[in-house]
């Protein structure tokens, strides 16, 4: 007789895999921290599990990949709305981050991992300051995470100056390597922010290392206009003169890009990461995600910040994403639901080096899977759960998640958080940060 640790029953299944397999009814089973089995409800019925649990007719899928954030600015949350850019930065998030320490990080990346478990997300990448902090709340929330020290060329509130950067950087990698959960990436900010030589570094690092190498890419028309001044190149352009484009490069936002950019991250499969509402937030612009999925890049999603955003919910930046740039294009067929999910679970995955473990239900790869409850009004009745799911799901909607076979939310209950305790601490710390300009 067959045998599982868990076997997930009576649900409709999605397993985002190369061939878009679903099943009605179906199942999956898990052993330790893998997928085993999965297929038809009734080929199970003589198995033996430990745990059942009943999906209740809901949607049985991947569990969310968001590619790009910066979870403990859920500490920052609302902080400054409605800004010009470089006022939001200069006047309150630097000011605000000059006053962060590890705990305070370490708090309001628990906050982040309880959001994003709450509402479907089981992997996340992440640059910040103080990372180790995140590294460590994400390993003990139990959700899989790329975490990374944001370099750049000017003292940072964590490490002084960038000497000390790359040295903590190589100390995460040899703390966490080989772990079950957490993935170690080298993140300089971004080419404006970075000299060639700290770039250059960064890139050998990543490549010594194979870990993934993330930064910020053409956010702004601002940001390509000063680098064309400066360097005679776009972002893009000058990060290929470096040699730093490779399969292992994470370009988050890409807002602006010409079509030699967008040729240049095909011919070396650099992926990027996509993060609608916080471009439209700060009005950065539209990034031309049709035309880079037409080139053959692959685009992962992701939130961005709670400063930027306000929302850790992949659910909602899946529905924008779609609509975005239908209306942008005018084009009701351009960015089909079923590739928008594609871009938070196989594509996401793929995006930090993670789809051989993560991203698709299939035998061999790691138990990330949530449970979605669709008996409710609205998303009922339901003809297309991949429509459902990026139209009309919520992360509210998550009823169970489970990460690398692991329980650590069910029926809506968080397993590995007391999420008041992380509530009141990170009011605790807001009070700290909250300075006379922010004055209710």
């Amino acid at each position: 007789m067959n045998s599982s640790d868990i076997l997930i029953l009576n649900g409709t299944l999605l397993t985002m895999d190369s061939g878009g397999t679903q099943f009605k009814n179906g199942a999956v089973a898990i052993e330790g921290e893998k997928i085993v089995a999965l297929g038809f409800a009734d080929d199970f019925s003589s198995w033996n599990a430990s745990r059942i649990i009943d999906a209740r007719g809901g949607i049985i899928m991947p569990g969310l990949v968001n590619a790009h954030t910066h979870a403990a600015m859920t500490c920052f949350r609302g902080i400054a709305d409605d800004l010009p850019l470089m006022t939001w930065l200069n006047d309150y998030i630097f000011p605000a981050e000059a006053k962060l320490d590890y705990e305070k990080v370490y708090c309001g990346a628990l906050l982040g991992c309880a959001e994003m478990i709450s509402s479907g997300t089981t992997c996340f990448c992440d640059m910040y300051l103080f990372e180790d902090a995140v590294a460590c709340a994400a390993k003990y929330a139990g959700i899989r995470a790329v975490v990374g020290e944001v370099l750049y060329d000017f003292p940072s509130p964590n490490y002084g100056p960038i000497e000390n950067g790359f040295a903590y950087t190589e100390m995460l990698i040899e703390k966490w390597k080989n772990d079950s959960l957490i993935t170690i990436a080298v993140e300089p900010h971004s080419p404006y922010l970075c000299s060639r030589d700290l770039l250059k570094r960064a890139s050998f690092l990543a490549k010594k290392n194979n870990i993934p190498l993330v930064i910020h890419v053409s956010e702004t028309e601002y940001e390509v206009q000063t680098s064309k001044e400066k360097h005679g190149v776009t972002p893009v352009g000058f990060l290929a003169d470096l040699d730093v484009l490779s399969p292992n490069l994470l370009a988050c936002h890409c807002v602006m890009l010409t079509d030699e950019d967008i040729s240049l991250l095909q011919r070396f499969d650099v992926k990027v990461s996509h993060n609608p509402e916080s471009n439209m937030k700060l009005a950065s612009g539209i990034a031309p995600i049709p035309e880079l999925l037409k080139a053959g890049v692959c685009v992962g999603l992701g939130t961005d910040g709670c400063a930027s955003n306000n929302d850790l919910d992949i659910f909602l930046e899946m529905d924008t994403a779609a609509k975005l740039h239908k209306v942008n294009t005018f084009d009701p067929t351009v960015m089909d639901a079923y590739t928008v999910l594609k871009m938070c679970t196989i594509d996401g995955a793929r995006s930090l080096g993670l789809d051989d473990i993560t991203g698709s239900l299939e035998p061999g790869k790691r138990a990330d899977i949530i449970i979605i409850d669709t008996h409710k009004p609205h998303l009922t009745p339901m003809y297309n759960p991949v429509s459902h799911i990026v139209y009309a799901v919520k992360g509210s909607d998550v009823t169970t998640s489970i990460i690398n076979g692991k329980i650590v939310m069910e029926d809506g209950r968080l397993l590995t958080l007391n999420v008041e305790d992380i509530i009141e601490d990170v009011k605790i710390i807001a009070d700290e940060i909250r300075g006379p300009k922010l004055e209710l």
